[in-house]
């Protein structure tokens, strides 16, 4: 897809507490956000490829996977490291270091083979130790640590390495595309990895280049890739719009838009970012399954992902993305009036007041998204109104459960556990959800070898009792100087995962 010459991208801020983005968009005319235009198709020039492939990066800070900023940092380390496992583009693990693993359900182990005959890029071989250190380090990290968080133990014996866990996840390679590096590197700004690239200083500055050593031995695009400083985001940007890199990652929905010009292409990666109504089941009337299904029915979830994100989502009535192959399409529904107005009906819903519905005030998006939630509600016969706070108001009134409804969003990983959501001490079950049968079916879905048939069950209840109500799931995006990349298929975490199939066009020397 093509952005126009002229556009406003956003760039990811993570948030606090419920992992929200904060957003800011200038205000539409109609309720809609219109999806961006696309361009004519440009003809290629070659004078206008660069000489040289480039990627920002924050000088004086770390590439250290676990410690290293969000945003143009994880893309340069992304080529530097690799895990256990990599996630493909439907969140399903894939073997990268690992070759083989046994589980042991009835301790909760895993024992993963480490792939032989690989080497870091200064030519030493990966052991057990490696992978043990990484992982001990990344269960005490901020990135990682909640990810981790069921791990008990870590040991290693040799080629192989044994997990184990407090409790039952038969999804737990899905968490294990933490990067690993080399033993007793971990505190340097630039630890040894066993990725495509490795780090290079030289007086005309920093680089990444071709690592001789990788197991893989696939090609690579370019041999070199040159980092460019940019020191912030707004640098980052001017950076990209003047062509002296080829390659960002941003949220095109998400926060500061700013303006850049050129003909850019755009490839988008499904995240495992949940976008959703929180409701507050300990009070009336949201205490009431009926009307909180009947508030489900009346959420145009296509509308919203398609015009109100600009189709970087894709809808979603349950908390597991649309693109794995867990996700229950069976049990969908689709949208209708007439199916709205029927639940409504069916609910015996008299109202006494309107419902409030909770909103950070900085996110324009979301406020956009409100505002059309509660008008078709209020239409439909549940009347809503929108109370937009900022951040810090917002986050204080989730925690005091000031509201009865709120829009917010979540960040879940790809065993798709949603207990910090639903379990009654979840870190965000701000609507005092507690209710013995969900967490029983989230229990199964952990142990379950069927995880389909197990996803289906709780789906299904979750359904009936709505205690959430899932809206979408958003994208990514990669912005390309156009004609520069082709081949590009990212995921959420590997802009560049398929490499072997990427092609960077550069300008010839005459």
């Amino acid at each position: 897809m093509k952005l126009p010459n002229i556009m406003a991208i956003a760039l990811a801020m993570a948030c606090l507490l419920t992992g929200c983005w904060q957003e800011e968009l200038p205000e539409e005319p109609d309720d809609a956000l219109p999806p961006f235009e696309l361009e004519e198709p440009v003809k290629e020039n070659p004078s206008l490829l660069p000489e040289r492939f480039a990627l920002p990066y924050m000088p004086g800070q770390t590439l250290d996977p676990v410690d290293c900023a969000d945003g143009m940092q994880q893309t340069a380390a992304s080529l530097l490291y690799e895990g256990l496992f990599r996630l493909d583009g439907s969140f399903e693990p894939q073997p990268c270091l690992c070759v083989s693993y046994t589980h042991d359900e009835a301790s909760a182990r895993y024992t993963f083979d480490l792939r032989p005959g690989v080497e870091f890029s200064d030519g030493s071989p990966l052991t057990g130790r490696d992978v043990k250190a990484s992982l001990e380090r990344a269960r005490n990290s901020d990135r990682y640590r909640s990810r981790l968080s069921g791990v008990s133990s870590v040991s290693a014996n040799g080629d192989s390495v044994t997990v184990t866990l407090n409790g039952p996840n038969s999804a737990f390679p899905a968490l294990l595309d933490v990067p690993i590096v080399k033993s007793g590197t971990q505190e340097g700004a630039v630890p040894v990895g066993t990725g495509p690239y490795f780090y290079a200083e030289e007086e005309t500055g920093a680089y990444l280049i071709a690592n001789q050593s990788w197991w893989k031995g696939e090609r690579r695009p370019v041999d070199r890739i040159a980092l460019v400083e940019a020191p912030d985001s707004d640098a980052m940007l001017y950076r990209f719009s003047s062509h002296e890199v080829q390659l960002i990652t941003a949220d095109l929905t998400g926060v500061l838009p700013v303006s850049t010009t050129g003909s850019v292409g755009c490839v988008d990666a499904d995240t495992a970012v949940m976008q959703y109504v929180g409701c507050n089941t300990a009070q009336a009337p949201l205490d009431s399954p009926a009307l909180r299904r009947a508030l489900s029915a009346g959420i145009d979830r296509a509308n919203i992902a398609g015009a109100y994100l600009s189709g970087h989502g894709k809808a979603a009535a349950f908390p597991v993305s649309p693109v794995s192959s867990l996700y229950p399409s069976a049990l969908e529904e689709d949208h209708s009036v007439d199916g709205f107005a029927a639940a409504v009906a069916k609910s015996g819903y008299v109202s006494e007041r309107p419902l409030t519905l909770l909103v950070n005030e900085e996110n324009s998006f979301k406020t956009a998204i409100a505002g059309y939630l509660a008008e078709s509600w209020t239409a439909g016969g549940i009347p809503v109104e929108v109370r937009a706070l900022p951040w810090e108001d917002y986050a204080a009134a989730l925690a005091a459960g000031d509201f009865d409804l709120y829009y917010g969003e979540a960040r879940l990983t790809a065993d798709w556990d949603l207990g910090t959501l639903l379990e009654p001490a979840g870190a965000l079950n701000y609507g005092h959800w507690s209710n013995p049968d969900t967490s029983r079916l989230m229990a199964e879905l952990a142990g379950a070898q069927d995880r389909a048939a197990a996803m289906r069950a709780l789906c299904a209840h979750l359904k009936d009792q709505a205690p959430i109500l899932p809206v979408c799931f958003k994208s990514v995006s990669v912005l390309t100087q156009a004609k520069v990349v082709e081949g590009l298929l990212p995921t959420a975490a590997e802009p560049f995962y398929a490499l072997g199939q990427c092609v960077i066009h550069l300008k010839e020397e005459p």
